[in-house]
């Protein structure tokens, strides 16, 4: 987060006027999006909610030019519906991605430095437990869990789980899971614009804690999953 960010998100003013022009560059809104989908599937540690949440306000400033004016008439916007499906596909592409890693390489896979450096071996043990127990269910149940989608769709694979079945349930928990977050921000954006200007410092600071709280969790302490 660069100084001027943290300037418009400490002015309520300065806030709308930096937003502004990212909601009328729809092209590179949508090759973010898609790029931060795919870093979060991998296991990088932010998670992808926020930036569903992020391109969700952008739609809904691109969407009201009479409150947020283009920097000129009929200028392209991020469109909500537009950037739903990218976001759902990008996600779907990932998981399958991350099946696929799993299913063609099996558990050597865990014992990859990078995926060592995220997962214990302690986490690894439960996650393939659970998968096991509930079977092709927990592909979706990984889907709506943060933090262990990446293990969990690559134990998917793993566990040689049929293409057809992780691709129907991750599918359908997808489409639930992350058009929605874009088409109600972009829907409520003004309410959650409205909160953000009368409690930007609140917001921050609470963001900065739960960003802190996530990293002593995954890095340092790394607990187990129950």
């Amino acid at each position: 987060m660069n100084s001027s960010l943290i300037e418009c998100l400490m002015n309520s003013k300065d806030t709308l006027t930096c937003l502004i022009p990212y909601a009328y560059e729809p092209t590179w809104v949508y090759v973010f999006l898609v790029g931060m989908m795919l870093l979060s599937a991998v296991g990088l540690p932010f998670p992808e909610e926020a930036t569903l949440v992020s391109v969700g306000i952008l739609a809904y400033m691109g969407a009201h030019p009479d409150k947020y004016p283009p920097p000129f008439p009929g200028a392209p916007y991020v469109h909500a519906q537009s950037a739903a499906v990218v976001a759902f596909l990008a996600v779907f592409t990932a998981d399958f991605i991350i099946y696929g890693i799993g299913r063609l390489f099996g558990r050597q896979v865990f014992e990859w430095k990078p995926v060592r450096a995220i997962l214990s071996e302690e986490n690894r043990k439960k996650i393939e437990a659970w998968t096991i127990k509930y079977g092709a269910y927990a592909c979706g149940i990984f889907r709506f869990t943060p933090g262990i989608r990446f293990p969990g769709h690559m134990a998917c694979g793993m566990l040689k789980f049929p293409v057809w079945k992780f691709a129907l349930i991750d599918g359908i928990a997808a489409l639930i899971s992350v058009p929605t977050q874009i088409l109600l921000l972009a829907h409520y954006g003004e309410n959650i614009l409205g909160f953000l200007k009368q409690f930007k410092i609140v917001v921050l600071c609470l963001l900065l804690a739960a960003a802190l709280v996530f990293i002593y969790k995954r890095w340092i302490k790394r607990p187990s999953i129950q």
